[in-house]
């Protein structure tokens, strides 16, 4: 396991843990893992990221790497999204469905291209919580004599670096062009003469990329990374930060309970491609007849907080249910995720959230609440 010796209460740490508690991290538990919820503060984190630049070890995500003949004809089997299109150096974000088309993970697939021998290449990354699930998921629904199935999560580390300025920052340390990157393009180079992977991906709305390396590379980087000013940024930051650019968040937003199309991700379903896919005849009549729910952001009136679990509420009725929610650092007001039945669903109906036993007035709202202009295209 990564830096497996686990602390007592077994918790999962990541290779850089030991240098993240001399950073005086406030830690926490997070799908199995012991990690830092917030350095400085989160405010202080947020804002860094919103306008310079901060770092995140997210190395306790799943690192999956996959190879075959026709490996994306095989993985097509599996996700609703067109892998077809997928051209060399880029990225997929899609999802893994079940048969009632609910949602077992959102993952990237990172296409590579072919081997010398014809066999094509790809990096997948997964979530924390669902890494042994999605692991056993590929295992039993892909041809394991016709692909190479390898998992690296305990292997390699990884750190996101985010910002308007993470690509002037990360420049100093390779020597490719990264501002010729595109959004989810990605490359392999070094960085301090050692391998690294890099894709210019995150979960934050903000440009930013994700640097894939070798466990003793990345506290390297992650020093290096300090004393250029870079901020470390824990999950308090990145919570608040993929909210505000409304991506959802596996465990609470989306799971095997939610299809793409209910949850908004409806431009990852191509249901005009060719070929099966897990799910798809339950997405095919969604799309024929239209959701029952919604996953719609609101926005609160005052200060009052919609957490997850709390009743989305209409003249006394439940019509919903939050899933995430919080007070944004950048709009300075309160916003949530939640699902409610499709009726109610349109921007600027007014709805009601419950909270503690009284109604608060909330609106519902476009997404993303925040959209960067520091993006790349």
């Amino acid at each position: 396991m990564a830096h497996s010796d686990s602390s007592p209460n077994s918790l999962a740490r990541t290779p850089l843990f030991d240098l993240i508690v001399e950073q005086k991290a406030k830690m926490t538990e997070f799908s199995g893992w012991e990690m830092p919820v917030q350095f400085t503060g989160l405010k202080q984190e947020h804002n860094a990221i919103r306008n310079g630049v901060g770092m995140f070890d997210i190395s306790h995500m799943g690192k999956f790497v996959m190879q075959g003949k026709d490996l994306l004809a095989e993985l097509q089997k599996l996700v609703p999204s067109d892998l077809s299109r997928l051209q060399v150096g880029l990225a997929q974000y899609t999802v893994l469905l079940n048969e009632n088309a609910g949602i077992i993970d959102d993952i990237i697939i990172y296409y590579q291209g072919e081997t010398a021998s014809g066999e094509q290449l790809a990096t997948i990354i997964v979530n924390a919580g669902t890494m042994e699930k999605d692991k056993a998921w590929f295992l039993s629904h892909l041809d394991t004599n016709k692909l190479n199935f390898e998992d690296l999560s305990a292997d390699k580390a990884l750190i996101a670096i985010q910002g308007p300025k993470a690509l002037t920052t990360l420049q100093a340390l390779v020597t490719e062009q990264l501002a010729d990157l595109p959004a989810f393009g990605h490359l392999e180079t070094t960085i301090f003469d050692e391998p690294a992977f890099i894709a210019r991906t995150g979960y934050t709305g903000e440009d930013g990329f994700e640097i894939m390396v070798d466990p003793d590379v990345a506290e390297t980087l992650w020093r290096s990374l300090f004393g250029a000013g870079v901020i470390p940024c824990g999950l308090g930051a990145r919570d608040t930060l993929r909210l505000e650019a409304a991506m959802c968040l596996y465990g609470q937003d989306i799971d095997e309970t939610t299809t793409p199309l209910e949850a908004g991700l409806g431009w990852l379903v191509h249901l005009d491609r060719a070929g099966e896919f897990i799910g798809r005849d339950i997405l095919a009549e969604q799309k024929l007849n239209g959701v029952k729910r919604r996953l719609v952001g609101l926005e609160m009136g005052g200060r009052h907080i919609a957490r997850h679990g709390y009743p989305v509420m209409l003249e006394d009725e439940i019509i919903g249910e939050v899933t995430s929610g919080t007070q944004s650092p950048t709009l300075e007001s309160a916003i949530a995720l939640a699902y409610v039945a499709t009726p109610f669903s349109k921007i600027g109906q007014t709805l009601e959230v419950e909270i503690r036993g009284k109604t608060y007035p909330a609106k519902v709202v476009k997404k993303p609440f925040y959209r960067s202009s520091h993006k790349p295209k």
